[in-house]
Parts: structure tokens; C-alpha cells; sequence
């Protein structure tokens, strides 16, 4: 008698873990909070000054747009390089931003991460380019502040800008520090080959040079009175003390700065928050049009 034939036992999958299972709602979830955020914000903006600048400038309204931009294209620019993505692959870079600036850091970064393991194909997970992306902007903001305090430090040495030597000194410490920390790591740390690296610290350094030229040409055709060489000093300026991680009142140190040039502080501080204003607008408007475009694509794939 011969013994029976064992069944053949098929494989039984694995339950969906639980980052599986709620993994879909990760981006519509980081979508919503980010409009929330933005609507909530922009009931602080006054319309009526707003509109009389715009009025006064049209043009303000090109180098606003430009400059809003230059991140999202200077992030697209890199991950082009790395991954190919499509044009389209702007719009996930734009609501990367704006959930940065609403939002919490690096929130824009995890919606990324979310968006390009489901829409693109690679090997491996897309997780260490986007960290090694988010790094490396940090680094080329050291770098550039690094550059800038050396440049302006004869400036602050003899009038201070209402900035602290205790936490100026600190903070220097804390970027060369970053910056060792970082290069003695490299290899555990990063990901992309040395070549991608310095390609996207390119691209990053580029990125800031082109935002703080921008700032001060929006400044002066918003403010003409003050000629555009103190624009641009002042832009310098103020993206040294926002990069200075233990400078607390860094709206201070803007106004000793500004003070020094002879500018306008009253009229600055208003400028620059109707600036503000518009570009919390300018978020709620894209970030509709990109839910509608979403919505739209939806339907036609249906």
C-alpha cells in the first residue's frame, strides 16, 4: 500500500502590517493639515494694504511668483538628476514646501518620502535621497552663513546688530560642529554617490544665492526709496541672523542691521509683513489648484 501524496501547502500571505494598512493615509493626512494650517494663517493678512502695494507695483507680483518657485524648482531640478521624475513631479515639490512653512520642518520631507515610494520606480527605497537632500540643505545654509559672518564680521564686531557674542559664538560652534559631525560620518550617514552630493550641495548654495538676490529686488520695488545695494546688504544680513540656530530674536538683530543702513524700520517691518501675507496667500491658492488637479486626474483615471 502506498502512502499518500502530501498536499502541497500554498504559501499563505502575510497580514499587512499596520504601516501598510495606513500607510495610504500618510499623504490625504499631511494634505489636509497643511491647508488647515494655511487657512488658519491667513486670517492675520491684511487684504486692503496688500492690494494697495500690489496696485502701486505690478511687478512684485513676477518676482514674488520667481522667487516662491525657486525652491520647488531647485528641488526638482535634483531629483530630476537622481530619479527622472516628470515635470509633473514639481507639484508634490510645491506641497513638500508649503508643509515646511505651514507646518513643522521636514513634515514637507516625509509627504515627499510618501509621494515617490508610490508614483516612482527605483531600486531600493527612495528614503535615503530625500534625507540626504534635507541634509545637505542644511549644510549649504551653514556653509553660506559660515561665508557671510566672515564677510560681515567686521560690521558686527564693531556694532553687535543686536546679536548676542555668547549666542553668536554658540551657534558658530554648533554649525562647524554640524559640519564635522557630518564629513567624519559621510559614509553612514549619506547615501548618494560623491558625486550626486556635490551636485545637489550645487544646487542648493544656487538656490539660496538666487532667494537672497530676489528678496532684495522684491524690497526694492516695494520700498525704491532705498537704493537696491542697501537691499541687498540687507537681504545678506537677514538670512545670515534667520540661519544662526541660537539667535532668538532675530526680528532684533534685523532691526539693528536695518538701523545701520539708515533704512526705513517702520516701513520694512510693514513690508515685510504684507510679503508675508501674500505668500500665505499665494500657499492657500496653489494648494487648492493642485487638490482640484488631483481630484481632476481622479476622475479622468476612473
Amino acid at each position: 500500500m502506498t502512502d499518500p501524496v502530501p498536499q502541497a501547502t500554498l504559501p499563505q500571505s502575510n497580514p499587512a502590517s499596520p504601516w501598510r494598512r495606513y500607510a495610504a493615509f500618510v499623504g490625504p493626512a499631511i494634505s489636509f493639515a497643511i491647508l488647515g494650517g494655511a487657512l488658519w494663517q491667513v486670517q492675520a493678512v491684511d487684504w486692503h494694504k496688500s492690494l494697495v502695494v500690489i496696485e502701486k507695483t505690478p511687478l512684485i507680483w513676477l518676482v514674488l511668483v520667481v522667487n516662491y518657485l525657486s525652491g520647488p524648482i531647485g528641488d526638482w531640478v535634483i531629483f530630476r538628476k537622481l530619479w527622472k521624475i516628470p515635470l509633473e513631479g514639481i507639484f508634490p515639490l510645491i506641497k513638500k514646501m508649503i508643509g515646511n512653512q505651514i507646518l513643522l520642518s521636514y513634515v514637507g520631507e516625509v509627504y515627499f518620502y510618501d509621494w515617490a515610494r508610490r508614483h516612482i520606480k527605483m531600486e531600493g527605497s527612495p528614503f535615503g535621497a530625500v534625507k540626504d537632500v534635507a541634509i545637505l540643505s542644511a549644510i549649504a545654509g551653514y556653509v553660506m552663513t559660515l561665508l557671510m559672518l566672515a564677510v560681515a564680521w567686521p560690521y558686527i564686531s564693531k556694532f553687535g546688530l543686536g546679536i548676542d557674542s555668547r549666542e553668536l559664538w554658540w551657534s558658530i560652534a554648533i554649525m562647524l560642529g554640524t559640519g564635522l559631525v557630518i564629513t567624519l560620518f559621510r559614509n553612514r550617514l549619506l547615501s548618494l554617490p560623491r558625486a550626486d552630493l556635490f551636485f545637489v550641495l550645487g544646487v542648493h548654495t544656487v538656490r539660496l544665492t538666487a532667494n537672497t538676490l530676489l528678496t532684495a529686488v522684491l524690497w526694492s520695488l516695494m520700498l525704491p526709496a532705498v537704493p537696491l545695494s542697501s537691499w541687498l546688504i540687507l537681504s545678506t544680513g537677514r538670512l545670515l541672523v534667520t540661519r544662526l540656530p541660537l539667535i532668538p530674536n532675530q526680528e532684533i538683530a534685523f532691526a539693528g542691521a536695518l538701523t545701520f543702513l539708515g533704512g526705513p524700520v517702520d516701513q520694512t517691518h510693514e513690508m515685510i509683513t504684507v510679503i508675508a501675507g501674500f505668500i500665505t496667500a499665494m500657499h492657500i491658492v496653489v494648494f487648492i489648484a493642485m487638490l482640484l488637479l488631483d481630484l481632476a486626474q481622479r476622475e479622468r483615471n476612473a
